[in-house]
């Protein structure tokens, strides 16, 4: 069973109330994050737009193809400013860390309203927007790390899990600021305006938000428990070295990846954005409902980030953990259940009477694993899964001969597909589109509705289901920073934790809805793309139990 460094037998002092300075902390902590978030988030909701301002100079697909890849990169970079800016925070302290942060994601988001797009700059326009996303990705690598240190190090002792919770609050308060900010410039520009130059303006607002930021975080003074080790000159010399090359603390960095942040990461996405994504694309809900029913979801919920914080100060952080996790591996499929049949009962119904059977050479059928949008899935199979996964058709798979081009079976119809391998582009599309028609006015046919009906909707009940999906979403990311922070020493503290807080939630959890799709298409049902979460959640259930013991109570002092 692991140990963790910070481990200590002295008495630890008792709980006091908040004193102003750490009210200031949390509040300055918090904001500058949700800030940060504000601007990270900006991008993918803007996703198609910036397609066509910065890839204009290639076709459609390919421009959001591109457009995917740079928001990608802001999510794949994170790991990597865990790792620059978590040497930093340990090497010159967390204050001026996180300031630096915020600098670069401010200033970044601010360039991408003021950058010219590709008919005016050129090839050059999106380039630099892509560097631009890299020091992002970059920066929010650097920022949690560095605000939950800091709120942790200033919290006193029997408070840490309640003071480190406000900062769990701020990627859902970051998402909707930025979803407001953008509503509120769409709605008073109107459609038009909105496409041709308004869309610059959230990215230009984020200047008033790093000014106010940086304004609150220049009057903080840096964290007791850095500033008393520095004083003693006890600060790592390479932090770098010391927590990844060291076994003793590489090993309870590695626990803590799969341990804890890995089963996290994907019970928070599949809380806030797998059940979006099943909302819209699956169960063909229309994009305003779906996203004013999260937001309900959210709203409601939020609050249970500090509930579950604070009561981890008194049961501690890791049952509360480890039952998110396993409550959610056991909840996920009656819960998904449950919106297909509130959301769309006609699509619940099409799938009980009308069953589906792809017939293929199984040889010629993909994973169809496409995290950033590049790979062309062109078989006579991968044509058939992909255009049925895409329309929330349940099916059976059929193995075939060798060679055989694949056919679907939909009730007692027979569709051939055909194989795209090879043919020019033209053509490609022109029998694709064929197709695609045949497959849907079939479908129709047998009951599968274009999209989801509004008068068969039952909304109160998707917004408890929903509910109950962020409160998961609170028990497992409400404790964490606390005890993410508590696991290592003050001298390496910010470079050990981020690294895989930001692998867990980067890569485990931004490659769930791409994974979680491909399974689909596999395995010919809507809900088996939850197995994804529920593995990983399950595996992180048992290295947690096993190997990670309780934090609450160690000293932030050693």
């Amino acid at each position: 069973m692991s140990s963790t460094a910070s481990s200590t037998g002295a008495p630890v002092p008792a709980s006091r109330p908040m004193t102003k300075e750490e009210r200031r902390v949390i509040f300055a902590s918090s904001l500058g994050t949700v800030f940060e978030w504000y601007d990270f988030y900006l991008y993918g909701s803007l996703a198609a737009i910036i397609a066509r301002q910065f890839f204009s100079g290639v076709n459609e697909t390919a421009a959001f193809i591109f457009a995917l890849l740079a928001f990608a990169a802001g999510f794949a970079v994170r790991p990597f400013g865990a790792l620059v800016f978590g040497r930093l925070g340990d090497l010159v302290g967390r204050k001026y860390t996180f300031l630096i942060t915020i600098l670069i994601m401010g200033f970044s988001t601010f360039l991408v309203g003021v950058l010219p797009s590709y008919a005016t700059l050129g090839i050059a326009a999106p380039i630099i927007l892509i560097v631009l996303r890299l020091a992002q990705g970059l920066a929010l690598g650097g920022e949690y790390g560095g605000a939950a240190t800091y709120v942790a190090e200033h919290a006193p002792h029997g408070k840490r899990g309640a003071y480190t919770s406000w900062i769990q609050t701020t990627a859902t308060l970051g998402l909707f600021l930025s979803l407001l900010v953008i509503l509120g410039v769409r709605t008073a520009t109107g459609e038009e305006a909105f496409a041709a130059w308004a869309w610059r303006i959230p990215f230009l607002v984020s200047i008033v938000l790093l000014g106010i930021s940086v304004w609150i975080r220049l009057r903080l003074n840096e964290s007791p428990a850095f500033q008393r080790m520095k004083a003693e000159g006890k600060q790592s010399k390479a932090p770098l070295t010391e927590s990844f090359a060291r076994w003793g603390n590489l090993k309870i960095v590695l626990l803590a990846l799969f341990g804890l942040t890995a089963g996290q990461a994907v019970v928070w996405y599949t809380g806030q954005f797998y059940s979006l994504f099943f909302l819209t694309q699956t169960l063909k809900v229309d994009g305003s409902t779906a996203n004013i029913l999260v937001a309900l979801a959210l709203l409601i919920g939020t609050p249970f980030f500090v509930i579950f914080g604070s009561l981890s100060d008194r049961i501690g952080r890791k049952p509360i953990i480890m039952a998110g996790c396993l409550i959610a591996a056991l909840a996920y499929f009656p819960l998904f259940k449950a919106l297909t049949h509130y959301a769309n009962p006609a699509l619940e119904a099409a799938q009980e009477k009308s069953p589906v059977v792809v017939v293929a050479d199984p040889k010629t059928c993909s994973f169809q694993f496409n995290p950033v949008g590049t790979a062309q899935f062109v078989s006579s199979c991968d044509q058939l899964k992909s255009f049925l996964a895409s329309n929330a058709v349940n099916y059976s798979n059929e193995a075939a001969p060798p060679g055989t081009l694949a056919h679907v079976k939909i009730g007692d119809t027979v569709i051939q597909s055909f194989e795209g391998a090879g043919l020019p582009a033209a053509e490609l599309k022109a029998r694709s589109d064929e197709l695609r028609a045949r497959l849907t006015a079939e479908i129709r046919n047998h009951g599968y509705p274009a999209k989801a009906d509004p008068a068969q909707m039952n909304k109160p009940m998707l917004v408890l289901l929903l509910t109950l999906l962020v409160i998961l979403v609170t028990m497992v990311y409400g404790p964490i920073a606390a005890m993410l922070v508590e696991l290592f020493p003050t001298r390496i503290r910010y470079t050990s934790m981020s690294l895989p807080y930001h692998i867990g939630n980067g890569w485990f959890g931004g490659f769930l809805p791409t994974t979680s799709f491909a399974i689909v298409a596999a395995t010919g049902n809507i809900y088996n793309g939850l197995w994804y979460p529920i593995v990983i959640a399950l595996m992180s259930l048992v290295v947690g139990t096993l190997f990670i013991r309780e934090t609450k109570d160690n000293r932030l002092e050693a």
